[in-house]
């Protein structure tokens, strides 16, 4: 107990910032998360709900006292959201994979899904950020759209949806700078590295939906919505 509690607190200082060794570990499997969804592999499921354990105890920083000393709600909330959506999607990229070898296969939304994801995405950042408002949260507007946009992203990639990644680049031109105003520089910085792999996947993927397209075309198929 004492061993895990010793790793649990463990720290590392760079200048003079604080930062909790659980805090790069927990990015880190978001990093290799993020890899994985671009190459459409099933494990990056798993890998990130370990990521998102890890970073929970690290955004409820009153609670478990980390050097920060704050509570992000939102930054904590969507760590808990994500393990929930994340089973959605691993129990649906595993099931198509086991139906047709592919996990899934990439495609725009459709006009009526784009609209629903906008009116998600402007609902859900003014009510969750009363709700992080009215817990006392550090920064609820900028967390709210933070929340509803990963949450959003997430569903977008277990469904499939090309668009996701964009997503992920408006989460991440709100999520740098509240987390370096906050001190959180690791998850900082993985956003600012988290960008490179979003530009990166959604060229994948909008390659692979482009060859999907033509595929389809010269042999007759419906292509996935």
């Amino acid at each position: 107990m004492s061993l895990l509690r010793a790793l649990f607190d463990a720290e590392l200082h760079v200048g003079g910032a604080t930062i909790l060794w659980r805090e790069i570990i927990g990015n880190t499997f978001g990093i290799a998360s993020a890899i994985g969804g671009t190459k459409r592999v099933v494990w990056a499921w798993p890998v990130g709900m370990i990521g998102n354990a890890l970073l929970f105890t690290v955004f409820m920083g009153a609670l478990f006292h980390t050097p920060q000393n704050l509570d992000l709600y939102g930054q904590a909330g969507r760590q808990l959201l994500f393990v929930t959506v994340s089973a959605y999607g691993w129990a649906r990229w595993a099931r198509t994979r086991h139906e047709s070898g592919e996990a899934v296969l990439p495609h725009w939304a459709s006009t009526r899904q784009r609209l629903g994801m906008i009116a998600v995405m402007v609902v859900g950042t003014v009510v969750f950020a009363k709700v992080f408002e009215a817990l006392g949260s550090w920064g609820p507007w900028p967390d709210a759209w933070i929340f509803t946009g990963s949450i959003l992203a997430t569903f977008g990639m277990a469904r499939g949806w090309t668009e996701f990644w964009l997503v992920w680049i408006g989460v991440d031109i709100v999520g740098v700078p509240l987390l370096f105003h906050g001190g959180y520089y690791p998850s900082a910085l993985l956003y600012l590295v988290y960008a490179g792999f979003v530009l990166w996947g959604f060229v994948v993927w909008l390659r692979i939906q482009r060859q999907s397209a033509r595929s389809a075309a010269t042999t007759g198929a419906t292509p996935p919505r």
